[in-house]
Parts: C-alpha cells; sequence; structure tokens
C-alpha cells in the first residue's frame, strides 16, 4: 500500500487522500468472487489489481489532470481527493446493497477474515505468500526501474518533467502507467487482507493513516524507503500495542529505553549543526531516565513499571495512535524519512 501511495505522489506531487478507496475495492472484488463464486482470494487477486488499478487511472485522468492543468492549488487537489474518497465509501455503500438485496450476503458491509485459505506446517498460506508477493513485486519494480527504457523515462519524469518531454518521453504515458501500478498494488493488499482480517466498506479508508505514515517514514519520494516504512510501521503497530497492553517485559522495556538513547544520539549527531536538537534530547534522555528507573527498582515512578508490566486491554483502541505518532516525530526529527540517513557520514 505504501508502495503505491508512494507512486501517486512521485507522479503528482499531491497526498491522495482517496488511495485507501483502491485497497477497497481490491477487498471487495476477493469478498464477492468468494461469496457467489468460491474463487479464492489468491485467484482473485489479479482481478483486483486490475479493477482498483483502473479506477486509479480513471480518478487521475478524469480529475486530478484536468485540475492541474487548469492550474488548481495543491490544496484544491487534495481537497478532491478527499471527496473522491468520500464518493467511493457511497459507492461501495450502494454495491453492498445490491450484494445483500441480489445474493443474501448479510455480512457483505462488514465480515470477518474469509475462510479461503491454506495451511503449511500448521501456518496459514498468507503468512508465507504475503511476504512473497512484497519481496517478488519489490524485485521486479527494481529490475524496471534499473534495467529498461520505460523504468529510465519513469526517473526522468518523476525528477524533472518538462525536461523529459524535452528528450521525446510521453510524460502523460508514464504517469497513467504509475497510477495504474499504485492502484493495483493497492487492490492487491485488499484482496490478500480478506484472508488475514476482517473488512468494510470503510477498511481502506481506515487504514489511510497507517499508508501515510509508512510512505512518509520512507522518504514519501522512494518506492524503497516506502518498504521499508511499511515493515517498520506494520511491526511496530503490532509490537507496540502488545507491548503496552501486556507489558515489554524487564529486558524488552530495557532495550526499548536503549533504543531511545541510541536514536536520540544518532539524530543529535546528525542535526549537530541544527536547531533540531531539542526532540532527540528528549528521547535520549527520556530512555536514559527508563533505565535508571529501572534500575533503582521503579522507586517513584509507576509509569515505567506499566511498561514492564503492561497497562491492559484497554489501550488496544488507541492503537492508531502508534503510526500517528511515528509520523509526525518522522516530519520533525527526519523530514526525508529513513531514506535520508547517510551512516558514513554519521560514522565521522
Amino acid at each position: 500500500m505504501a508502495m503505491g501511495l508512494t507512486l501517486t505522489y512521485m507522479t503528482t506531487k499531491v497526498p491522495n487522500f482517496a488511495y485507501g478507496s483502491f485497497v477497497t475495492i481490491g477487498l471487495y472484488t476477493a469478498f464477492a468472487l468468494f461469496k457467489i463464486n468460491r474463487i479464492s482470494p489468491y485467484a482473485a487477486s489479479l482481478l483486483a489489481f486490475l479493477v482498483a488499478g483502473f479506477a486509479s487511472v480513471l480518478m487521475y485522468l478524469g480529475i486530478l489532470r484536468p485540475m492541474a492543468k487548469r492550474g488548481s492549488p495543491l490544496v484544491a487537489l487534495m481537497i478532491a481527493t478527499f471527496g473522491v474518497d468520500i464518493g467511493f465509501i457511497g459507492i461501495f455503500g450502494i454495491y453492498t446493497d445490491y450484494l445483500q438485496a441480489r445474493y443474501g450476503l448479510t455480512d457483505a458491509k462488514q465480515f470477518f477474515q474469509l475462510p479461503a485459505d491454506f495451511t503449511i506446517l500448521g501456518l496459514q498460506g498468507i503468512v508465507l505468500l504475503a511476504p512473497t508477493a512484497l519481496a517478488t513485486i519489490t524485485l521486479m519494480l527494481y529490475l524496471v526501474f534499473t534495467r529498461t527504457k520505460f523504468g529510465v523515462a519513469m526517473r526522468a519524469s518523476v525528477e524533472n518533467a518538462s525536461l523529459a518531454k524535452v528528450l521525446g518521453i510521453n510524460v502523460e504515458r508514464v504517469y497513467v502507467v504509475s497510477w495504474m501500478l499504485a492502484g493495483g498494488f493497492a487492490g492487491l493488499a485488499g484482496a490478500l487482507y480478506t484472508l488475514w482480517l476482517p473488512g468494510g466498506t470503510n477498511t481502506g479508508s481506515d487504514l489511510i493513516v497507517e499508508i501515510f505514515a509508512s510512505s512518509i517514514l520512507g522518504g514519501l519520494t522512494s518506492i524503497f524507503g516506502a518498504l521499508l516504512g511499511g515493515l517498520v510501521i506494520g511491526g511496530s503497530e503490532d509490537i507496540v500495542t502488545i507491548g503496552i497492553a501486556q507489558g515489554f517485559g524487564f529486558v524488552g522495556t530495557g532495550l526499548v529505553a536503549l533504543l531511545f538513547v541510541i536514536v536520540g544520539v544518532f539524530l543529535i549527531r546528525k542535526n549537530r549543526r541544527s536547531k533540531k536538537r531539542i526532540l532527540p534530547f528528549a528521547l535520549a534522555i527520556f530512555g536514559a531516565y527508563i533505565l535508571v528507573e529501572m534500575a533503582s527498582g521503579f522507586s517513584s515512578d509507576l509509569f515505567v513499571l506499566g511498561l514492564v508490566e503492561g497497562f491492559g486491554a484497554n489501550v488496544t483502541p488507541f492503537q492508531k495512535a502508534i503510526p500517528l505518532v511515528i509520523m509526525v516525530a518522522t516530519l520533525l526529527i527526519l523530514p526525508q524519512g529513513l531514506v535520508s540517513i547517510n551512516l558514513k557520514r554519521w560514522r565521522k
């Protein structure tokens, strides 16, 4: 999802708040094919890719490109993507009403994980195939970007569209293909999503915080940075939520505190000549405080004790605060994302 959102931003320079709806398109493509025709979401993923990709291109050609040609400002384009997302939610509502009336699918508006997966050595197939699909797509994108004329044309169009046109590159065709791929990635993700979690008409829109956080953490202009950002956001959202609810344990809390110190020191050194060191200092001091408090046997702070032993399941509804906090911290501390980190420079 993050890789697709990054593609749309690279081409139009507009944050696409309707991107989550393409995920929902893939989700309902897989849902309908399984419920009506008993077709596995794995088999439906190709159709989901095509349908969501077509919807993405339609949005670009029918709304964003005409507005951009008329000189619409960035704010107007952003508001347009909001409007498209609301429109999509209405379409999903109509479509699910049809599924209920025509096929008697009473769970169309909100359904549980589809029982269509297989198992390998006691593991769901999606646990193995989703990472495999991600690795395959990443490798294919790398080869396209580095080994084909179209990949060079795409990179040139993203870097400097005017110069690319002078060189004879059909920039608009490049943009259309980019939006097709971006929507397709969302649709593919939505189809696979049905095998792991429940879904509904608002699923894609509800995921937009995680998608944006992943893309921003990856640098917003790097496809492969978005891959890394997605892995970090997805993993941290689950791990941190479970850890806060059940506790990280003594060792886990110590490692988290040590990570805060290391990251804080790294960012202090990276920004040694700028004024962006207040938050890194606070992060390092916070980590050091946790370590000192643990060493003293939790003498004065129940918060640190809560990190060790947990705060209870009542924190679970606030799970989306985790990617939001990471996104805000990234914008404040590392605005160009993880891809801007230069380890060689830091070692000097």
